[in-house]
């Protein structure tokens, strides 16, 4: 059994389908960010960078339980310890990796920066607004043009589909439009299709919609918000 340490993100979803895509069993536990569980000595001895998602594996390679954080960390030991979406051989491995990598390095920061400055940020900065709707726009370019080469981002479907998607989920928060990236949104649209991609996304979708309900309001209020955002990052632990 994998423990899933989890909140209903993109970094979120990424394992949650991965691991319905590979079939193995998991239990989600939750850490509510915008209530500070990321910051929960239990949780930093698993995640010390206080952030989610990540995993104990109970049946690790030595028997032993093993705790991973950091998405695409997990989503690479995942693929290896069951041997499916990464290939084995070294072109088609690394052909994958580079494109997880592109994820961490720049589809994740560089859109949850649009999220922020055009959502999340007290003052709207014309300046970051711009810049980082813009940096969204050439990654958006950068896919559209691989997925006119190339039916996946490594030829086959992989662990680099997985991590790309669910970031670009919300493309409206990050001011594009599908319709203008005609093979990343054919792509999009296969990979929205997938049943392990509707799991995935499904867990705790109830526990979600019932705190907009009860709540009334949006998901990151001001109380939220200064966690997720304000002086409780920077305190040293």
């Amino acid at each position: 059994m994998i423990d899933v340490y989890f909140w209903p993100t993109p970094n979120g979803y990424k394992v949650t389908w991965m691991l319905e895509e590979v079939g193995l069993k998991y239990n989600v536990i939750p850490v509510n960010i915008g209530a500070g569980d990321q910051f929960k000595p239990d949780f930093l001895k698993i995640s010390p960078n206080n952030r989610m998602p990540a995993i104990t594996d109970h049946e690790g390679p030595d028997g032993r339980p093993l705790s991973i954080f950091e998405s695409g960390a997990i989503l690479m030991y995942l693929a290896e310890k069951t041997g499916q979406l990464i290939p084995k051989d070294v072109r088609g491995k690394y052909n994958v990796i580079q494109w997880l990598m592109f994820q961490m390095a720049s589809v994740g920061p560089m859109l949850g920066q649009a999220h922020h400055f055009r959502l999340y940020a007290p003052e709207k900065l014309e300046y970051a607004i711009n810049r980082y709707t813009n940096e969204a726009k050439r990654i958006y370019n950068v896919i559209d043009k691989r997925l006119s080469e190339a039916k996946y981002l490594a030829d086959e479907f992989s662990i680099a589909d997985i991590a790309v998607y669910p970031w670009l989920v919300p493309h409206s928060m990050q001011g594009q439009n599908l319709d203008d990236f005609p093979h990343l949104k054919k792509w999009f649209a296969e990979l929205a299709e997938r049943p392990a991609t509707k799991r995935g996304f499904a867990v705790m979708s109830d526990v979600v919609e019932r705190m907009r309900a009860q709540a009334q309001k949006p998901i990151h209020d001001k109380k939220s918000w200064e966690i997720l955002f304000g002086n409780k990052q920077f305190e040293r632990r």
